[in-house]
């Protein structure tokens, strides 16, 4: 044997003991336990004949992992990341360095899981009550579980929690056309199985005629308009039913909170609030209701309690969980509910603080009415009359315009009316200007984003009936926390409250 080769099979056998596990002597050792003289005679034994095949799989030549790494990049390389302001629940967003540093990249917080142990889990414990309080506050409900998988799977989570408790048990439900496509999708899915009747139409009062059990709406709706549902969610009452809320989290520092206006449960993503853009997700999602719906709840609910000491702790108070009750009544898998996500988001929300999270969303609504007044100037209809961050702009040339996006490296919303944008965090005034010059199909624009926005600034676009008054985020916590280091203190006085995969196996039940 080369020594080339010497190297490269030394190379793998490193890859295995270190990412698989178990040494050569350690499977003599099992095997000898088990009465076996090697893997192959154990495979024989095991499995069965109708299953086993002594045919060697075509998978081709293994790769050392500094190879397999080596090649991933290169292929990683050929991606043509683009400025994306597609909107549709999924926003560009700016993690703070000491979250990133410091929660997601730091194996003391990733590695932490799900806190089944309330006794080893009291940091990240309180860290999902941050992240409740968040939701609760900015919703204007009484409750919020600690994260949900998504948001398409919270809203049918929110749909099934409805079922349970509507009073007229009806087995139709309404949902608006402008909805999030995948929510929609997410709905249709959960809902044929269960013999449900999907209504999908925008609601009106005449709509209470079917006697929904469920009515879902969007706030603001995927292409932006922001609607008062107020004297929806009072039909939807009179019929028996409950009106459900999906959100915009950030939208709700400037809008009044459904919970105001008859709302019964609200759903959404935290995924702007500092998680990167991973692909389209996944992004921890939140479903805050009424108090008196509590037992309904899905996912984890964290408790405040009193240890035998008689000092204040935190533990899951309430757990749906497939392990601990029957199947069929089991709802979400608080599992796969991103906790490491919430944390993340729940952080973003402490570090900025009610003042901060306003500020940032405030630019986003100003950049936005800055581009529909350029966009207005350059003859284009915005078809958006009341919006946050989103505009719908009607173009009949919008095969057009998203070519000439491609070449300015945006990626915006094609519609069957012309093109939808998204702004975020991360747009700034070069990025209006580029768009500027998209709309005016690559023609030199006689105005600038600045000029506009100049004259635009402080004021808000938004109607004053959607306008939010009440205060959010007045818990201490939340105001105390601004600099790099006071929330870097805070994050590792957390953490030394915990056991984690850091310290030692952790257990999960």
């Amino acid at each position: 044997m080369s020594q080339s080769s010497l190297h490269t099979g030394s190379k793998r056998s490193e890859f295995s003991s270190r990412h698989i596990g178990p040494r050569e002597s350690d499977k003599k050792e099992m095997l000898k336990f088990l009465g076996f003289n090697n893997l192959t005679e154990m495979i024989t034994k095991i499995v069965p004949k109708s299953i086993y095949t002594t045919e060697k799989m075509n998978i081709g030549v293994g790769k050392t992992e500094q190879e397999l790494l080596k090649e991933l990049k290169t292929m990683m390389s050929q991606n043509k990341v683009y400025e994306s302001l597609i909107g549709l629940g999924y926003h560009d967003t700016i993690t703070p360095s000491v979250i990133l540093r410091n929660v997601f990249e730091n194996p003391v917080w990733y590695t932490a899981y799900t806190p089944y142990q309330p006794e080893i889990s009291q940091g990240r414990l309180e860290s999902l009550l941050n992240f409740q309080t968040m939701i609760t506050d900015l919703t204007g409900l009484e409750i919020s579980n600690a994260s949900l998988l998504d948001e398409g799977t919270a809203a049918a989570e929110a749909l099934m929690m409805a079922y349970s408790i509507a009073k007229n048990k009806s087995d139709v439900f309404v949902a608006s056309p402008n909805l999030h496509s995948h929510v929609l999708e997410v709905l249709k899915t959960r809902s044929e199985p269960l013999g449900l009747t999907m209504v999908i139409e925008e609601p009106t009062i005449d709509t209470m005629k079917l006697k929904p059990f469920a009515v879902l709406v969007a706030y603001p709706q995927t292409y932006g308009e922001i609607t008062d549902y107020k004297n929806i969610a009072d039909g939807v009452h009179a019929a028996g039913g409950l009106l459900i809320a999906d959100v915009d989290l950030l939208a709700l520092t400037l809008l009044t909170p459904p919970g105001e206006w008859g709302a019964d449960i609200v759903v959404g993503t935290s995924q702007r609030f500092g998680v990167p853009l991973g692909f389209g997700g996944p992004h921890a999602a939140f479903l805050s209701t009424k108090e008196i719906y509590k037992r309904s709840l899905p996912g984890r609910l964290v408790g405040v309690s009193v240890d035998s000491h008689g000092n204040p702790a935190l533990r899951l108070a309430l757990q749906t969980r497939e392990q601990h009750i029957r199947r069929e009544k089991a709802t979400s898998n608080i599992c796969t509910a991103q906790v490491l996500l919430a944390n993340i988001a729940a952080m973003y929300a402490v570090y900025h603080g009610p003042e901060g999270l306003k500020n940032i969303a405030t630019r986003v609504h100003q950049l936005t009415h800055t581009l529909a007044l350029g966009v207005a100037k350059l003859g284009h209809t915005v078809l958006t009359k009341n919006f946050f961050d989103t505009l719908h702009i009607k173009a009949d040339r919008a095969d057009e315009l998203q070519e000439i996006a491609d070449a300015f490296q945006i990626n915006f919303l094609k519609t069957p009316q012309g093109v939808s944008v998204s702004l975020n965090e991360t747009t700034t005034l070069e990025t209006l200007d580029k768009l500027f010059r998209i709309f005016n199909f690559s023609q030199p624009v006689s105005f600038t984003a600045e000029s506009i926005f100049s004259q635009i600034e402080m004021s808000v676009a938004i109607l004053a009936t959607n306008l939010r008054k009440s205060a959010f985020l007045t818990h201490p916590t939340f105001n105390r926390h601004h600099s790099e280091t006071e929330l870097m203190r805070y994050i590792y006085q957390l953490q030394n409250k915990d056991i984690t995969l850091t310290h030692s196996m952790i257990p999960l039940g």
